[in-house]
Formats: structure tokens, C-alpha cells, sequence
């Protein structure tokens, strides 16, 4: 009995008293458990199939989406959405993935230092968002958030932009040659402000 039961396999004290044998093991029950988990999302409708009326970043949105990014907002600001009642009345109707299939890399996360923006498109003007760059304590007086002034003095880098749509494009973002031509003239004499301001306003619009 003894000889089977040794030669049957591998034994608990042979895995439990040999660190690195056990880590391999842990690491393979790992990779194969999230691949369970992850690996089907990506043939689900509701996560690979645009949300109605989503359209993807214009130009001027795109590009205040890559300084949005720069700047670290995404550090103090997420751009998810729970879906619990507490949430949904604080912030609007809860995230969903196929709002955010052309987002590369998306926006979400757990940091709340400062509010959701999923939802902040359209909820304040454009001259209020301006504003809220420049100097957030010229309206929220208790505001830890820093300020941003030079946005409204640096023009958007313009030249990059067909390269970086055309880069989306290969993932599965639509845009047309036409649309790729035209980015650097639709561009031209904009502000990092008004691109940053752009994007805010078109955040969480699509399921308003």
C-alpha cells in the first residue's frame, strides 16, 4: 500500500516542505484561475460591443484625454461608477464596460481623493471647468486639488495626433483616413485648456 500510494503521485508533504515546488504550483493555479475569470469577458457583447450613441474621442477630446493622463487626474479622480444605491444617487447610472471600448487604457479605479467623473460631461459650463483648472479654490474654496494655469497658455501638441489615432485605429477605434488627415488642422491654435475641458464634457454623456 505504501509503494502505490507514493508511486500514485505527488504527496501534500512533498509539496508542503519544498518552498519552491509550492510556488510554482500557486503560480499555475493562479494564471489558470484568472484566465477562467478574464479570458470570457472578451466574448461578451455587453464588454466588446460599443454602448448605443458611443462614438469615439474627436481630435481636440482625444488630445485632452493624453493630458488628462499626464497630468495624473486619474491619481485623485476615477472614472468608475458602483453599482450601488448610495453610488448611483451620488454620481448618475453605474459604469458599464461597453461604455468604454474605445478607451486605451480606460480610466477606472478605487482612488477617490476628488469626485467620480464618469458622469461630470455636461454637468458643469465650459467657463466652470475653465475656471476649475485655472484655480479649483476659486470655486470650492476646501479644494486640495492643485491648479492648472498653464493649460490655457500651452498649445496642444498637434503633430503626434495622427500617429496616436492611427495607432487606435489598429485596436478597433473607427476613425477614418479622413479623420486622421484632419486632426492636426481641426488642432491648430488650441490650447491644452480647451482639449482638457473637451474631454471632461463628453465623460459619461453616451448613457445620460
Amino acid at each position: 500500500m505504501s509503494t502505490s500510494n507514493q508511486s500514485g503521485g505527488m504527496s501534500h508533504s512533498t509539496i508542503e516542505t519544498n518552498n519552491g515546488l509550492m510556488i510554482v504550483l500557486m503560480l499555475i493555479v493562479l494564471l489558470f484561475g484568472g484566465l477562467v475569470e478574464i479570458v470570457p469577458l472578451f466574448f461578451q457583447k455587453t464588454t466588446t460591443i460599443p454602448a448605443p450613441g458611443l462614438k469615439p474621442y474627436t481630435s481636440l477630446q482625444l488630445a485632452g484625454r493624453d493630458i488628462y493622463t499626464r497630468e495624473g487626474c486619474y491619481n485623485c479622480h476615477s472614472q468608475m461608477i458602483r453599482p450601488f444605491r448610495a453610488e448611483t444617487l451620488r454620481y448618475g447610472p453605474y459604469s458599464k464596460a461597453n461604455e468604454f471600448v474605445y478607451d486605451h487604457p480606460f480610466q477606472w479605479g478605487s482612488k477617490r481623493t476628488g469626485p467620480d467623473l464618469h458622469r461630470v460631461g455636461g454637468k458643469y459650463s465650459d467657463q466652470w471647468q475653465i475656471t476649475h483648472l485655472n484655480n479649483p479654490r476659486d470655486l470650492v474654496p476646501e479644494s486640495i486639488m492643485p491648479a492648472y494655469p498653464w493649460l490655457k497658455d500651452t498649445p496642444v501638441n498637434a503633430a503626434t495626433m495622427p500617429s496616436h489615432m492611427a495607432a487606435l485605429r489598429k485596436v478597433g477605434v473607427p476613425y477614418t483616413d479622413a479623420e486622421i488627415a484632419a486632426s492636426v488642422e481641426e488642432l491648430k491654435g488650441k490650447t491644452e485648456m480647451e482639449a482638457v475641458v473637451a474631454y471632461l464634457q463628453v465623460l459619461g454623456t453616451t448613457s445620460k
